[in-house]
């Protein structure tokens, strides 16, 4: 098979592998990115595999980088862009089932492409557009299947994550796993426990942005992946009703967490202690949590201008996504006039500032001027007082006599 039409990004890589090849040596795209141009997805990074030791690449050019030398990888610049190449290897010893106690260095692509997880990523493309298919990945990119390359129990030792990514594949290329291969994440699914939380939540994202999420969930909790996750294993119910809903549209990592805070009806500091487990950011614990405040208020259709005010746009579009698939009844462009309808957006619109209510009121620096003015906010974001700054010194006043 041959790509006659590459992406503009190997096309700029082209010139690097050619200059690769005249030197005497190998080199071949390689990864997701050779996968999904033959999908016709759009790809992102472009990795470049090669024959010459490291050493090499760095006397073929003027201009590189050690950015992984230890694992074979050297940056190539060129043209104010950095293209990675890294040396075939294989690798050996997983003693904690996430990396090699050793990598050897090796001149052929097939120990080095007999050594990644799916057979769909251990193709490999010429520079000219020609794919190297050794392991039959052409025909599970046609059939839509997920299937270790060799040995999966081997593959799965070698790094535990790689069960998570063929849960996640199912979900973002809407494909199925192969039955030795899904035997294989059920019989190892414990060895979860040695990858870090960051990498598996990185996973279980993609998972649920994919295209078709609910297959994902599906081998998440059909293969007991779920019990090794912090704090999902009381939740094998809830999970299996999410796979049951149907028309996901979720974009945004704060969005999943806000789906599964309020399918689990978490609130508050539950939600903050699941999405700490999670080593999630603080940006998104307070997303989510807002989002789910949201989610309650809409799906009891009690929207009231104090939560739209709090919640903002954004977030209140993530809120409905989620409220519209438990059954929600208002719809976004609704609640978004609403939204358009508040005096205010933001607490800087209020037309009146601290240092205006030092002068004109009378006081004295302290807690209190930021009391009033948060006071004067939610008033005028609820329609009790017009946003006119006249209006506001004299509440402000009322404020102050009425202690």
């Amino acid at each position: 098979m041959i790509i006659k039409k590459l992406p503009e990004e190997f096309e700029q890589a082209r010139p690097i592998m050619q200059k690769i090849e005249a030197a005497g040596f190998e080199a071949y795209f390689v990864g997701g990115s050779v996968r999904d141009t033959i999908l016709g997805n759009t790809i992102h990074d472009v990795d470049i595999a090669s024959s010459a030791y490291p050493n090499e690449i760095k006397q073929i050019f003027n201009r590189t980088v050690d950015t992984g030398i230890e694992h074979g990888t050297v940056m190539v610049l060129e043209h104010g862009e950095g293209y990675e190449i890294t040396t075939f290897r294989t690798e050996s010893g997983y003693q904690d089932f996430r990396r090699p106690d050793s990598v050897t260095f090796v001149r052929s692509l097939t120990e080095d492409l007999q050594r990644r997880d799916f057979t769909i990523n251990a193709l490999a493309m010429r520079e000219n557009g020609e794919i190297i298919d050794l392991f039959s990945g052409l025909k599970d990119l046609k059939n839509g299947v997920i299937k270790a390359v060799g040995d999966p129990q081997q593959r799965f030792h070698e790094d535990a994550l790689r069960m998570m990514r063929a849960a996640r594949f199912a979900s973002q290329l809407d494909f199925t796993i192969e039955a030795k291969t899904m035997a294989g994440i059920k019989a190892n699914a414990s060895l979860l426990t040695k990858i870090a939380v960051e990498r598996i939540r990185v996973e279980l994202e993609k998972l649920f942005l994919g295209q078709n999420p609910t297959s994902g969930i599906e081998v998440f909790v059909n293969t007991k992946l779920y019990q090794y996750c912090p704090m999902l294993a009381p939740f094998e119910i809830d999970l299996r009703q999410l796979a049951t809903l149907e028309k996901w549209d979720l974009s945004l990592p704060s969005e999943v967490w806000a789906l599964l805070a309020y399918t689990f009806y978490l609130h508050g500091k539950q939600i903050n202690q699941f999405l700490k487990a999670w080593k999630t950011s603080n940006q998104v614990i307070i997303d989510t949590v807002q989002v789910v405040a949201a989610i309650n208020e809409i799906s009891e259709e009690v929207l009231t201008a104090k939560m739209l005010y709090q919640t903002g746009k954004e977030r209140l579009i993530s809120a409905n996504k989620i409220a519209l698939l438990f059954g929600g009844e208002l719809t976004t462009d609704d609640i978004l006039k609403r939204y358009d309808e508040l005096p205010i957006k933001h607490k800087n619109e209020l037309e009146l500032n601290g240092k205006q209510l030092l002068q004109e009121a009378n006081l004295r620096p302290g807690p209190i001027i930021g009391k009033i003015l948060q006071r004067l906010e939610q008033d005028v974001v609820e329609n009790k007082i017009e946003n006119r700054h006249d209006l506001l010194i004299e509440a402000a006043k009322e404020m102050v006599k009425e202690g």
